[in-house]
């Protein structure tokens, strides 16, 4: 496992077209957490349930911009590259590969522009947070759940530490 101090991105993302994103909770990019070996999903899985992040998912990222309106979402990239646009449209590019997470707060805004044929994705959300599926502006209530979305207890890296102690701070 890495130090704390290895490479993490920050990204707060303002409100971009009809995506709302967080305005209080910043994207954060592990780089190079994991080596994106045959094991990479079991390695990933293991990582999230020990920093009580269940995982939920095998698959890659929709093609589509959406957010999750009721959840905090983490995804481990397990195989492959890929070319994500966070914040919804005109947002930030964002490469990742093999190794890399990803750890989304809840209303931010992602798509898969392009990623390699082996892209695998695992993802997981704080215990029992079931994510929606949103592809349009939000409505007041959707709003509502976004800042209201449980805050995470352990990072789903580092656990008890880690960037998420350091960069998300509860409103």
């Amino acid at each position: 496992m890495p130090d704390v101090t290895d490479s993490t991105s920050v990204l707060l993302l303002a409100a971009n077209d009809w995506v709302p994103n967080n305005p209080y909770l910043p994207v954060l990019i592990y780089r190079q957490i994991f080596i994106p070996d045959e094991s990479a999903v079991q390695t990933a899985q293991q990582l999230f349930e020990k920093n009580g992040w269940p995982a939920q998912w095998v698959d890659g990222i929709y093609p589509y911009h959406h957010y999750h309106s009721n959840a905090h979402e983490v995804l481990a990239v397990a195989r492959g590259d890929a070319l994500l646009m966070l914040g919804g449209p005109e947002g930030q590019e964002v490469a990742v590969r093999g190794g890399d997470i990803v750890l989304l707060p809840a209303g931010t805004g992602h798509c898969n522009l392009r990623s390699s044929d082996d892209f695998t994705v695992v993802g997981a959300y704080p215990p029992d947070q079931q994510f929606d599926l949103c592809r349009g502006a939000p409505t007041q209530q959707m709003l509502d759940a976004i800042a209201k979305a449980p805050f995470p207890h352990r990072d789903p890296v580092y656990g008890n530490a880690g960037p998420l102690t350091d960069y998300w701070i509860k409103i």
